[in-house]
C-alpha cells in the first residue's frame, strides 16, 4: 500500500514545543483519516528544531465507498425542516423514503457516496490539521494573513505514493523539496518517499529523530568528560531540551575560570543550565563540581571547536560574574534582617503576604514539634527564616534555588546546621522521586509549609479541579503523606488539619464552613493516599477498608493495610472473606425484611447446634484477642486471630440453618452473624472489599 510523507519546514521551533506538536499532528491526522473511513498500517511523527515530519504507511489509494441512512424530519414537519434536510443530503423530495415509527412517519434518506482518490482527501485534511495544531504560542508573519503558526513557515513537502499532494496553507504551496542543515548544507533537497527523505537529510547534516539526537548528545558529553578524567552529571530535562536545539549536535568542552569556583556549586550549575544549556561535569574522585562544562553546538567547526568554546566561555564569564555579585551582596545581610522584607511579597490575594504566611508556618511548626518531640524553639526559628531567601539576589535570578540558598545564608549567619538544613529541606519532596526530610526540625517545617497551603487554599475556595491544580495542592498532599509514612509518624490528619486551620486563623470561619473544609480536606487526602498506595501495589478497595477505620491516621492505615493484604492472599483469609460475604448477604436480606439491624448481641441459651456454639466461643475469644492486639498496634496478631475463625465459620455454614421457623433461634443466629461482622470490622471494613 502507498505511504504519505509530510514535512512542515519553518524557522526554529522552541524546543519545549516540539514533542507536543509532533503528538498533536499525529493525533489530528489519525482522527481525520478515521472519520473518513481510512485504515492504515502505521503512523509516526518526528520533531526537530526546524521541521515537523509525519509518515503514514499502508494508506489505501482510494477512499472506500460510503452508504448511510440518515433519519430526517417527520412527514408533517414544517417545510423549513424538510428543506434543511434536503440541503444537507443533496437529494430531492422524491428521492426520500418514508418510514413508519412509533412516533409517526419520518423521511429517510439513503446517501451513497463514491470514495475519492486519497490525494484529494489528504489535500483537504492536512491544511485543516495544520490550522488546528494547538501551539502554546503562535504568530502571524505575513501581512494580510490571519493564519498563525509557531514560527514563519517556509515550505511544505507532501507526497503520496511518491507523487505530489497539491494544496496550500498560509500562502505556502506544497512541493517536493526541503532543505538540510542551515549552515552545513546548501540548496534544496528533493524527496518523494520517506526512506529517501531520511537518508538525504542525514547526508545534509540533519538527524531526524529526537531520540537519536539525544543519544548522540549523551554519548558525546560522556566521552568528552571521560577524556578530561571527569564524569557527566545526568540531567534528563536538559538533555531533552538540548536535543531540540541542534539538528546536527556536536559536543565541546569549555573551562570555568577559577575565580568562580568559590561560588556554591548549585549557583554555577543552575546558571549554566538555565541561561546557557550547558552540562555540568564532576570529579568522580570527590563528587565535586569540576571547573569544566560541556556544551552542545549545532556546528562542525574546522578548528575543532576552539572559537565556539572561547565564545561560550566569554558569555559564561559574564553570567557567572552576575551570579557571584549576587552571592557576595546577599551575604551582607542576615536572613533574620530579610524577614521584614517578606511583607512586600504577596503570597496570594486571599492569603496575604509571605510574611503573614511565615507567621502561620512558624506557629504550626511549633505545635507539630510538640507532637513529635522536636526542639520547639529551633523549629520555630527555622520556620521563621524558611522563606527569607526569597528576597535575595540569587533566588531572584534563580527561583529554583529557594531553600538551597537559604541554607547557605543561614550557615553564613552561624545558625545551627539543623536549622539551615530545615530551610533547605522544607520544600521536600518536590516530586515522586525526591527524598523526604528526615530530621525532626525539617519534618516540622515541611509539614507546616504544606499544610498551611492546603488549609489556606481550601478555606479560600481555591481547590484543585479535574483540569487544573495551579497551586500544586495535590503535590503538597502527597508530600504530607510521604513525610508521615516514611518517617513512621503518629500524626493523624484529624489532628493536623484542624491544627493547621487554627494556626491560619481559619477558626474564625463559621462553624458549618469550617466543618465543610475539614471534610473536604479529609476526602482530598484519602484520594491522594489511594494514589500513593496504588503506586505501591495496593488495591483501592483495601485502602478504603482500612481508611474507614483509622480516621485519617495514615501511619496506622498503612500498617494495617500491609497485614490485611498478606492475610487476604492466604487460604484462610480468602475463605474467611467468602464466609463474611455470605454472612453479610444474609444479614442485608433479613435486616431489610425485619426493618431493624441486628446488633450482634446473641444469647448462649438459644444456641443448640454444635457448630453455632463453636462459632460463638470462637467469636468471644477472637474479639477479646483482636482488641488486645489492636491496642498494641500488632496487626499481624489481629490477622492471626481472624484466621483462627475460618474453621468455625465454615462449620457454621455447613451445619446450621439460619432462617429456622423458631423466631428466637433465627434472630439469635442472625445476631451471631452480626457478631462476626462486628468482630472483623475491628480490623477493617470488610464490606468495602471486593471479591
Amino acid at each position: 500500500m502507498p505511504d504519505l510523507l509530510l514535512e512542515l519546514f519553518s524557522e526554529e521551533i522552541p524546543a519545549r514545543m516540539q514533542a507536543g506538536a509532533a503528538r498533536d499532528l499525529e493525533r489530528l491526522m489519525v482522527g481525520a483519516l478515521t472519520d473518513r473511513g481510512y485504515l492504515f498500517e502505521g503512523i509516526k511523527a518526528f520533531a526537530g528544531p526546524r521541521r515537523l515530519t509525519l509518515v503514514i504507511s499502508g494508506l489505501p489509494a482510494k477512499q472506500g465507498d460510503v452508504r448511510e441512512e440518515l433519519k430526517g424530519p417527520k412527514t408533517d414537519a414544517p417545510q423549513a425542516a424538510l428543506d434543511g434536510f434536503l440541503k444537507k443530503t443533496g437529494l430531492t423530495k422524491d428521492q426520500l423514503k418514508v418510514e413508519k415509527t412509533p412516533k409517526g412517519d419520518v423521511y429517510m434518506a439513503v446517501v451513497e457516496r463514491k470514495g475519492r482518490e486519497t490525494p484529494l482527501v489528504l489535500a483537504e485534511i492536512i491544511p485543516d490539521a495544520m490550522a488546528k495544531l494547538p501551539w502554546p504560542k503562535s504568530m502571524r508573519w505575513k501581512p494580510g494573513l490571519a493564519v498563525r503558526w509557531v514560527r514563519p513557515l517556509h515550505s511544505i513537502l507532501c507526497t503520496f505514493d511518491g507523487e505530489l499532494v497539491p494544496f496550500s496553507f498560509a500562502g505556502v504551496s506544497s512541493g517536493l523539496h526541503t532543505r538540510g542543515h542551515r549552515f552545513l548544507s546548501e540548496g534544496k533537497i528533493e524527496a518523494k518517499r520517506f526512506d529517501d527523505y531520511a537518508q538525504k537529510l542525514k547526508a545534509a547534516h540533519v538527524v531526524l529523530e529526537a531520540e537519536e539526537r539525544a543519544a548522540i548528545i549523551f554519548e558525546g558529553v560522556k566521552q568528552a568528560a571521560f577524556v578530561h578524567g571527569l564524569e557527566m552529571i545526568p540531567d534528563e530535562g536538559l538533555l531533552a531540551e538540548v536535543s531540540g536545539l541542534a539538528e546536527w549536535p556536536v559536543v565541546y568542552v569549555g573551562t570555568i575560570q577559577d575565580e568562580f569556583m568559590d561560588v556554591p556549586a548549585e549557583i554555577l550549575r543552575t546558571s549554566m543550565r538555565t541561561h546557557q544549556k550547558y552540562f555540568s561535569l564532576r570529579d568522580p574522585k570527590n563528587g565535586r563540581l569540576a571547573n569544566r562544562f560541556a556544551l552542545v553546538s549545532n556546528m562542525v567547526a574546522k578548528d575543532g571547536g576552539k572559537e565556539i568554546v572561547a565564545g561560550n566561555e566569554r558569555v559564561l564569564r559574564a553570567r557567572l560574574s552576575d551570579a557571584k555579585f549576587f552571592w557576595i551582596e546577599d551575604r551582607k545581610h542576615t536572613l533574620e534582617s530579610r524577614v521584614e522584607k517578606l511583607k512586600g511579597i504577596v503570597f496570594h490575594a486571599k492569603l496575604g503576604t509571605q510574611y503573614e504566611r511565615v507567621q502561620r508556618i512558624e506557629k504550626l511548626a511549633g505545635e507539630i514539634a510538640h507532637k513529635i518531640g522536636a526542639d520547639v524553639e529551633m523549629t520555630k526559628r527555622a520556620a521563621r527564616l524558611a522563606k527569607a531567601d526569597l528576597t535575595t539576589g540569587v533566588v531572584g535570578e534563580f527561583p529554583e534555588l529557594q531553600g538551597v540558598m537559604g541554607r547557605y545564608y543561614a550557615l553564613h549567619d552561624e545558625d545551627d546546621s539543623a536549622i539551615a538544613d530545615a530551610i533547605r529541606d522544607h520544600y521536600k519532596p518536590v516530586g515522586p522521586s525526591d527524598t523526604v526530610p528526615t530530621d525532626k526540625i525539617a519534618i516540622c517545617v515541611a509539614l507546616a509549609d504544606k499544610l498551611d497551603a492546603l488549609t489556606g487554599f481550601f478555606a479560600a475556595g481555591e481547590k484543585p479541579t479535574g483540569s487544573g491544580d495551579p497551586f500544586a495542592l495535590r503535590r503538597a498532599a502527597l508530600g504530607v503523606i510521604r513525610i508521615i509514612l516514611e518517617n513512621d509518624l503518629r500524626l493523624p490528619l484529624t489532628t493536623l488539619i484542624p491544627m493547621a486551620l487554627r494556626a491560619g486563623g481559619a477558626s474564625a470561619l463559621e462553624a458549618n464552613k469550617l466543618d465543610s473544609v475539614i471534610i473536604e480536606l479529609a476526602t482530598f487526602f484519602e484520594d491522594r493516599f489511594r494514589v500513593v498506595l496504588r503506586d505501591r501495589g495496593a488495591a483501592f478497595d483495601l485502602v478504603a477498608a482500612v481508611f474507614a477505620l483509622d480516621a485519617g491516621d495514615l501511619r496506622l492505615a498503612y500498617l494495617r493495610l500491609g497485614e490485611l493484604q498478606a492475610f487476604l492472599k492466604s487460604e484462610d483469609g480468602a475463605n474467611l472473606l467468602a464466609g463474611y460475604k455470605r454472612a453479610i448477604n444474609i444479614l442485608k436480606i433479613e435486616e431489610k425484611k425485619d426493618g431493624t439491624p441486628f446488633t450482634g448481641e446473641f444469647s448462649k441459651e438459644h444456641l443448640s447446634e454444635p457448630a453455632e456454639k463453636g462459632l460463638a466461643v470462637a467469636l468471644v475469644l477472637a474479639r477479646s484477642e483482636i482488641t488486645t492486639a489492636l491496642g498494641k498496634e500488632d496487626f499481624a496478631a489481629a490477622m492471626r486471630q481472624m484466621a483462627a475463625l475460618r474453621v468455625s465459620v465454615d462449620a457454621f455454614f455447613e451445619g446450621v440453618k439460619v432462617n429456622t421457623d423458631d423466631k428466637q433461634v433465627r434472630e439469635n443466629r442472625l445476631n451471631l452473624l452480626a457478631s462476626l461482622r462486628a468482630t472483623l470490622h475491628q480490623v477493617a471494613d470488610f464490606s468495602k472489599i471486593e471479591g
